[in-house]
C-alpha cells in the first residue's frame, strides 16, 4: 500500500530501527515482527478494511520511518495502533473503498471514541492470545482478503487441512463466534471497570 505521496519508502535504516525496538536479537525481532504484524492485520480485516494486509504493511512501514527519525516512541504496539488507525481513515477515504462507509471524520470523534477504540483492540488482542495457534491462525487467514483471492485462500486452507470448504467455514464460524462472546465480555468488564452504565 502506498503512503499518501504514492512512495512506499521503507529502507534498511528504518527497518533495523522498528527491530531493534522489538527484540534484543534478529530471533525475537523477527517474532515480535510477525506477531504485530498479524495483530494489524487483524485490525485491519474487523474493521471492514478491503485490503488489510496491505494497511498492516503500510501501518509498519509509517511506525519504521518514525522510529527512524528518532521519534520518542515508549509503546511500540500502542504506538502502532494510533498509526493503524489513521491508516485505517485513509483507506476508508480512498478511491478503493468508497464503499465502505465512513461514520465520523477524525475531528468529529470524541476523545472516548479513541479510548473505545483502544480498549476493542486490548480485547480482540486478548481474545485472539486466548485461541489455540491453529485457531488462530485458521481465523485470520480466512476472514482476510477479499473476492478472487479470499475465494482462492479458502480453498487453499481447506485442502491444507484435508477438510471440505463447507467444514472450513462453519469451523471458522464457530471461532469467529467464540471470539466474538469473548470480546462483548472482555469490553463490559472493561465498561464496569470505568464505572461505564452505558456499556
Amino acid at each position: 500500500m502506498s503512503s499518501q505521496g504514492g512512495k512506499r519508502g521503507l529502507d534498511a535504516a528504518a527497518l533495523a530501527s522498528l527491530l531493534a525496538r522489538l527484540g534484543r536479537d534478529a530471533e525475537s525481532a523477527g517474532a515480535a515482527y510477525e506477531t504485530l504484524r498479524r495483530a494489524l492485520v487483524s485490525y485491519f480485516a474487523w474493521r471492514g478494511a478491503l485490503t488489510p494486509e496491505e494497511c498492516a504493511d503500510e501501518t509498519l512501514d509509517r511506525l519504521a520511518a518514525r522510529l527512524a527519525e528518532g521519534a520518542p516512541v515508549e509503546d511500540v504496539p500502542r504506538f502502532a495502533r494510533g498509526v493503524a488507525r489513521l491508516v485505517l481513515l485513509e483507506h476508508w477515504r480512498s478511491a478503493d473503498a468508497r464503499r465502505v462507509p465512513l461514520a465520523e471524520s477524525a475531528a468529529d470523534r470524541p476523545a472516548e471514541t479513541d479510548a473505545a477504540e483502544d480498549h476493542a483492540h486490548d480485547c480482540l488482542d486478548q481474545c485472539l492470545a486466548e485461541l489455540s495457534p491453529e485457531g488462530r491462525d485458521l481465523i485470520v487467514d480466512y476472514y482476510v482478503a477479499e473476492g478472487r483471492t479470499r475465494i482462492d485462500r479458502r480453498k487453499r486452507l481447506a485442502a491444507e487441512r484435508g477438510i471440505s470448504e463447507s467444514a472450513l467455514r462453519n469451523r471458522a464460524q464457530r471461532l469467529r463466534d467464540g471470539l466474538e462472546r469473548c470480546i462483548t465480555e472482555c469490553l463490559a468488564r472493561a465498561a464496569a471497570a470505568r464505572g461505564d452504565t452505558k456499556a
